[in-house]
């Protein structure tokens, strides 16, 4: 049942009390900033670099020795998944406020957008602490997922000796989900729509690139400067870094470099088992997609492989791949 507007607003007055509040006492990394994880994470991310792994390269730019990428600020102070006992156990002020909200309706949430600043490079021997506030909280807000309040966080990066390094913003939706479509049956009774497939994220980066999957292409980005493909697409060429970026049509061909059976969960909306894959693509770039028109037990890692692009539902295409002949 809908809130009164009395409700709402002693619902919203409580809401403000938790604005300026830290989420819960300041988290040090348990770890200071060190070569090996930086190492980690360059391979991990492709970022070649070399005043992330190379002493004498970074010294030649100016620096003390190696210095850590920005982008892994947030992985210094990162811990384990804290909610094991969900909302109704909260155990600080971030859990309360969404347990307030859950109280009163508001049942879902998704993540809408951050942003990061950095402040200066991270060394090796810098310990990293983060203090997390609660920033704001928006009136309410209708949205094509419902209404719902967007929540504002911001993370303060902090080093041993108390100066800034970085901050991060994180802003939720938590919101009443719009009820699903009904679809009337012959004896008249209404019943809820099938579920779909979870559509992807397009954005500024990348929505190109699904655009020309919709017309049956499998693209890589390309840089226009110096040449290296990429793939996913990103703003930025992480070789010569830069922002003038193209592509190219890839051939289809790859092989399997890893894959997993996902049996369970069962996901609404999906054929199970999912046979998820990663793609070694003849170009020398990867590609996370499914094998499909197989047997589990008939993929194995090193098989040929070659992308189709299906048209899973309403219209919206997504590139698969088949064994090879």
């Amino acid at each position: 049942m809908p809130l009164s507007q009395a409700q709402k607003r002693e619902l919203e007055a409580k809401m403000q009390e938790f604005v300026g509040l830290p989420i819960s006492e300041p988290k040090p990394g348990r770890d200071a900033v060190n070569e090996p994880m930086i190492r980690q994470w360059c391979d991990a991310m492709a970022d070649e670099n070399p005043i992330y792994w190379d002493a004498a390269a970074a010294k030649e730019a100016g620096y003390d020795g190696v210095v850590a990428p920005p982008t892994m600020l947030q992985a210094w102070t990162m811990q384990g998944f804290e909610m094991a006992e969900g909302y109704d156990v909260p155990k600080n002020n971030e859990h309360r406020l969404h347990k307030l909200l859950t109280d009163h309706g508001y049942t879902s949430v998704v993540a809408t957008n951050t942003d990061q600043g950095y402040t200066r490079y991270l060394a090796p021997g810098d310990v990293v602490t983060a203090n997390t506030v609660i920033e704001s909280i928006s009136e309410e807000k209708a949205t094509a997922l419902g209404i719902g309040y967007f929540i504002n966080t911001r993370t303060t990066f902090t080093d041993q000796d108390g100066d800034e390094v970085g901050w991060l913003t994180f802003r939720v939706l938590k919101f009443v989900p719009q009820q699903q479509p009904q679809a009337a049956d012959d004896g008249g009774a209404g019943a809820a729509a099938a579920p779909g497939i979870i559509r992807p994220p397009m954005g500024h980066d990348n929505g190109w690139w699904w655009e020309l999957v919709q017309d049956g292409v499998l693209a890589i980005q390309r840089c226009n400067g110096c040449g290296a493909l990429h793939h996913p697409p990103r703003p930025m060429c992480n070789q010569c870094r830069s922002m003038d970026m193209g592509h190219v049509e890839a051939s289809g061909r790859g092989t399997v470099h890893s894959f997993t059976v996902i049996r369970h969960p069962q996901f609404p909306g999906y054929d199970m088992p999912i046979l998820a894959a990663l793609i070694d693509l003849e170009e020398g770039t990867r590609i996370v997609s499914n094998v499909v028109d197989c047997r589990p037990e008939d993929v194995h890692i090193g098989m040929k492989v070659t992308c189709r692009i299906d048209e899973v539902e309403d219209g919206f295409k997504l590139p698969v791949f088949v064994p090879a002949g």
